[in-house]
């Protein structure tokens, strides 16, 4: 299987076409998907699945997609999921995305023509420099292009077709599951396992290539509240308690060595990212992240501290915490299945390539579904610069993803002793 084989017009013709579906999470939405878009999106997906030949392809009432691609040869093969999300990051728009496809890249900075202000620098984006020749993809930087996971669905979709194309390539069956909501911590709250029935899963929601993330952070959501005392500021002097200046003083009380401007590696952070209210009320949310999972609780109490300073230096505003768990790391989930990165760093060797085992600072839907008892590592799509309008991906790295993706296949079923 080599990178000529692979249809790459086909393939950037369905990643150009998912990104201008408007995707956008909905942070503050109560609905499922938070969203309209994700169910556009997956109509769209579920009928392409069909129209490649798989024909139990379903979107169901929460806009999650399932489809099967049935075993190519007989006995008991385990089956395979892929995965990838619909959903687009809600800290930049994904509304009126403008892609740009930079054919035989050249090498030099990408001024973005929708914000000239916006320029994708090799001297922040280093990888570029071994990709000249390539096809580069961006947005116009007046959005984000999407990639994240975007691009990950293009590479799902694309490897279905190449396999439901190739019938003489021996594998068992192969399911896809296209998730929503992923990018605010709900991506599988309703996929049913049983009915997905995989073995082992894969998600392509990754940076570059031939790189297998095997742990995540451990993530909690700490959200803080702030009610102060609301009047008209002409009588507001020994009566007003402005919740805006309260939080303020919170958050310069966050010690500054544990944010994500401070932090790489293993470090964890609290991180501080949303905000909204005025005088009477402000919410606030802080992210808790580490890749020892006990740790979270340390996190917790640092911001339980500062809350308690903070309330004590405003007599009369009343401040608040809760914490709610959002992921775990994969490690100890990947550890008992340990056959899933085996086999894909195997599948990575048969097409020539070196797999780097990487740790990855967030977390995915396999962070979840690894938690749930589905071993599933996260797998390189292509993504660069994800959550910003400098976001970019490459055609030849999601090419070779999709190579991947049908080569796990294969070595699966090699392994479970069917197939010579």
């Amino acid at each position: 299987m080599s990178t000529t084989v692979i249809n790459s017009d086909r393939l950037l013709e369905r990643f150009l076409r998912y990104v201008q579906i408007d995707t956008t999470a909905g942070d503050g939405s109560t609905g499922y998907p938070s969203s309209p878009g994700q169910l556009v999106l997956g109509r769209m997906l579920a009928d392409e699945l069909r129209a490649i030949g798989l024909a139990d392809a379903d979107q169901d009432q929460f806009g999650i997609v399932m489809a099967t691609l049935p075993a190519t040869c007989r006995g008991e093969l385990p089956v395979i999921a892929f995965n990838a999300h619909v959903d687009t990051s809600p800290e930049t728009t994904g509304a009126h995305v403008k892609p740009q496809a930079w054919r035989n890249y050249d090498g030099r900075e990408l001024v973005l023509p929708g914000d000239s202000s916006k320029v994708i620098r090799v001297t922040d984006n280093p990888e570029l420099k071994e990709l000249i020749g390539c096809t580069i993809i961006t947005s116009d930087g007046t959005t984000l292009l999407g990639a994240d996971d975007k691009a990950g669905l293009a590479v799902i979709m694309e490897a279905i077709a190449w396999l439901a194309e190739h019938p003489e390539i021996e594998r068992g069956p192969v399911r896809v599951l296209f998730t929503c909501d992923e990018e605010i911590g709900h991506g599988v709250d309703y996929v049913d396992l049983k009915k997905l029935a995989a073995a082992v899963c894969y998600t392509l929601d990754g940076s570059g290539t031939n790189e297998i993330d095997v742990e995540t952070f451990s993530a909690d959501l700490a959200t803080v509240t702030v009610r102060g005392v609301n009047i008209h500021p002409s009588i507001g002097k020994g009566r007003m308690v402005n919740a805006v200046r309260v939080v303020a003083d919170f958050l310069s009380r966050l010690p500054r060595d544990l944010s994500p401007e401070m932090t790489d590696g293993r470090q964890g952070f609290l991180h501080p990212y949303a905000i909204d209210g005025g005088v009477a009320e402000v919410r606030l949310k802080v992210l808790l992240r580490d890749f020892e999972t006990r740790k979270l609780a340390g996190q917790a109490k640092v911001i339980h501290d500062v809350v308690a300073a903070t309330r004590a230096a405003w007599p009369g505003c009343q401040v608040d915490m809760a914490v709610a768990p959002q992921y775990r790391n994969m490690a100890d989930g990947l550890a008992r299945e340990p056959r899933a990165v085996a086999y894909a760093e195997e599948a990575h060797r048969r097409l020539g390539r070196q797999p780097h085992r990487t740790i990855v600072r967030g977390g995915t839907d396999g962070s979840r579904l690894t938690e749930l008892g589905l071993a599933t590592p996260n797998l390189s799509s292509g993504e660069h610069n994800p959550h910003s309008p400098l976001e970019w991906t490459c055609l030849e790295e999601m090419a070779a993803a999709v190579e991947v993706v049908a080569m796990i296949a294969r070595v699966w079923a090699e392994r479970s002793g069917t197939v010579k």
